[in-house]
């Protein structure tokens, strides 16, 4: 039986496993409702399972016999927004909300297992990756880390993101660089405070934040080639303790994002070199610190290539759109596709019949319904695909 007959005959249950996520969302790693709702229709499928990482729930079909695996991963976590949607099945938790419809990622997933436990027509394993903390310091590592692949022959490994920018019976395909490396970055700047009508005798610290936020933004503006996609942010600054005192000393938070490795890593020698060198010839002294974050994700053409003819046997030509740009975002299924040839895809959820969907992250967030068989269906069939025929040569 097709994928997509079988994810269609499903749709009503992935609706309500989604709402029932919906309305009890859990953040970071806290997330033992939504792995037990995970579990339990795992259970009710056959489908054995065991947690990694605290919260991470790992999980295994087998085939007909011996081969190889692919990997399907989706995020649980949700965000800490407050609701404003005015759903039936709005969030029972103040401040906290799905507003990057992991919901809907985790009810896709769950819909595939569905669909290949009842089937089982192909040979090798299936390992589904139910992962905490997407949105925070990263759930993926850490299940890695536990051993959820350990002894794995994996070929591929699949994920998908919800996209409002794209209608519903779509789906986005990056075959390269896909998503951002995040790098975050903690500076401080101290001087000598003084009397604000002497300032010569003091070294104005909050004056040298300024100089050296402008040297921060030339690196990507003025040393970055323009067709390297890089940002770099400063995103708060804070202190001094007065209107007539000369500042003593400044704190600043800011990001890296890249998309390159090697510039990756350029960025954050030249973010140290500024930081220091600039309050240095201002007489002051720099300190930063830096906390690295999820490397870029990179997809893989061929397993992409197999994504999308799946999904044009699905939607048709046009239900297929090339992306050729990265994102500036960032997601940590990237460790994943560090270690395996993987492809990310975005799957449209927007309905043109309501108007343009509200953005991710966005407190008015939601999610057409009728895309979470079409995820489902296309996780199951290249899974399968990939399984029978390996990657393409």
């Amino acid at each position: 039986m097709d994928t997509m007959v079988q994810a269609r005959g499903i749709g009503e249950w992935l609706t309500e496993v989604r709402r029932e996520i919906h309305r009890s969302p859990g953040l970071d790693f806290d997330l033992e409702q939504t792995a037990s709702t995970v579990e339990r229709e795992l259970d009710s499928m056959g489908v054995l399972h065991r947690r990694f990482a605290g919260t991470g729930v790992g999980a295994w079909i087998e085939g007909t016999g011996p081969g190889p695996t692919v990997v399907i991963r989706a995020d649980m976590d949700a965000l800490a927004i407050q609701e404003e949607t005015g759903l039936t099945f709005s969030s029972e938790y103040p401040g906290r909300m799905h507003a990057c419809g992991h919901d809907g990622h985790t009810a896709c997933a769950l819909g595939a297992a569905k669909i290949l436990s009842a089937r089982k027509d192909f040979r090798g394993k299936v390992i589904f990756a139910f992962q905490p903390a997407e949105e925070t310091s990263g759930g993926a590592k850490p299940m890695i880390d536990d051993g959820l692949l350990e002894g794995e022959n994996v070929i591929a490994a699949l994920a998908l993101h919800v996209n409002p920018s794209l209608p519903t019976g779509t789906i986005g395909v990056n075959p390269g660089k896909a998503m951002a490396a995040s790098d975050m970055f903690d500076l401080v700047i101290r001087g000598e405070g003084c009397h604000g009508a002497e300032p010569h005798r003091g070294v104005d610290a909050l004056a040298i934040a300024c100089q050296t936020v402008t040297a921060l933004q030339q690196i990507v503006s003025r040393r970055t080639d323009p067709v390297d996609s890089a940002v770099l942010t400063v995103g708060t600054i804070h202190g001094g303790r007065g209107r007539n005192v000369v500042a003593s000393e400044i704190r600043m938070e800011g990001i890296i994002r890249t998309v390159d490795r090697e510039l990756r890593e350029r960025l954050r020698t030249e973010v140290r070199t500024v930081a220091e060198e600039v309050p240095r010839a201002m007489g002051a002294h720099g300190e930063i610190s830096f906390v690295q974050g999820y490397p870029p994700l990179i997809n893989d053409p061929k397993v992409c290539d197999v994504v999308s003819s799946c999904a044009r046997e699905i939607l048709g030509d046009r239900g297929v759109v090339p992306i050729d740009r990265p994102s500036m975002g960032v997601d940590d299924f990237a460790y994943f596709a560090e270690l395996f040839p993987s492809c990310y895809f975005t799957l449209g959820i927007e309905d043109r019949t309501k108007g343009r969907a509200a953005p991710l992250h966005s407190p008015y967030f939601d999610l057409d319904e009728g895309a979470l068989p079409i995820g489902a269906a296309l996780l199951a069939k290249a899974t399968v695909r990939l399984l029978s025929e390996g990657l393409p040569h």
